[in-house]
């Protein structure tokens, strides 16, 4: 259903992306609308809501990897309010279905909010090819539309392709990258910390190495990164942002909970939203392991990772809105 929703690529180049962001994300999410308003689309135009339909429904959030908990509280609230307000027509369960989704996802649309120190020290964390370093350059982009001075930590210091990455989108972007050949990722975290504070610079954007969560000593190391963080700057890190690939379903509740627990996740950047049919993830995390979704990535283009606005997405999941 709705499929809310490669390894890292080169630094696209940065041009803005055609059209507005609103037909962007509908153009990206086409593959997600077309999973979900198929089977959606037929059980929507019979004739009643009956118990027939109510368990294809379910049987279809399921495979749009919403999980059972989403889906069990999905369709006892719309049971409820088939029952209360006497809904007739499958016409009208969409709509609550619509709402019932916007009133889910709601309390992860939290925008980050970067004024509250200086410098503000963002970490980014996430398994091997999920955007990571792709993601950072395309923030950067925009922290400099909005007048921002940033900083690149290159604190993946086991992969040779990612400081080249992540130089690449430091010259695009005229960001100075802090880095080293091999060593200790905290001490380059560290390093960069203090390089920002004397040069003044305003954002911090931490690249750390890709690692799964049974890694447990690459997740012990992260942690170590973090505590480092913490004797650079007692209040940091401000924001502990985890990048998600869409594509890989109901693992990302179990990233989630793991990276939470090692290194305290306190929003998420949700990547690839165009290369999926399913991304009912999103509920599914809103349900077990809520956390603010900062921002959504549905293409290439350094415009395409936006943040996340629960109304507008529902809308364009649902092609009900422009």
């Amino acid at each position: 259903m709705f499929g809310f929703l490669k390894k890292d690529n080169p630094a696209p180049a940065a041009t803005p992306a055609s059209g507005t962001w609103a037909q962007r994300l509908k153009a990206g999410l086409a593959k997600t609308r077309s999973a979900l308003n198929t089977p959606l689309g037929e059980l929507f135009s019979r004739a009643k809501i009956d118990a027939e339909l109510l368990e294809e429904l379910e049987s279809t959030l399921l495979m749009a990897d919403c999980g059972i908990d989403a889906t069990t509280w999905l369709l006892e609230e719309l049971k409820a309010q088939v029952k209360r307000d006497k809904l007739e027509t499958p016409a009208q369960l969409r709509l609550a279905l619509v709402a019932l989704l916007e009133r889910l996802l709601a309390p992860l649309e939290q925008p980050l909010d970067v004024t509250t120190h200086r410098p503000f020290i963002v970490m980014i964390a996430g398994i091997n090819g999920a955007g990571k370093t792709t993601s950072i350059g395309k923030l950067a982009h925009q922290f400099h539309d909005d007048g921002k001075s940033v900083l690149f930590a290159a604190g993946d210091t086991f992969r040779a392709a990612a400081r080249e990455q992540l130089a690449e989108w430091g010259r695009r972007n005229n960001v100075t990258v802090i880095s080293q050949e091999s060593g200790d990722p905290a001490a380059v975290v560290f390093d960069a910390i203090n390089a920002a504070r004397a040069r003044g610079i305003d954002i911090v954007l931490a690249d750390t190495a890709g690692r799964l969560p049974t890694q447990l000593h690459l997740m012990e190391e992260i942690a170590k990164v973090r505590r480092v963080i913490q004797k650079a700057d007692p209040s940091g890190p401000h924001e502990v942002l985890l990048v998600l690939d869409a594509n890989i379903g109901q693992n990302a509740v179990q990233q989630v909970k793991a990276f939470d627990k090692a290194i305290g996740v306190t929003g998420l950047v949700v990547t690839k939203l165009d290369g999926t049919a399913k991304g009912g993830v999103l509920a599914a995390i809103a349900r077990q392991c809520p956390k603010p979704v900062r921002y959504i990535g549905v293409g290439e283009g350094i415009a395409d990772l936006q943040p996340f606005r629960v109304k507008e997405f529902v809308a364009a999941l649902f092609d009900s809105g422009s």
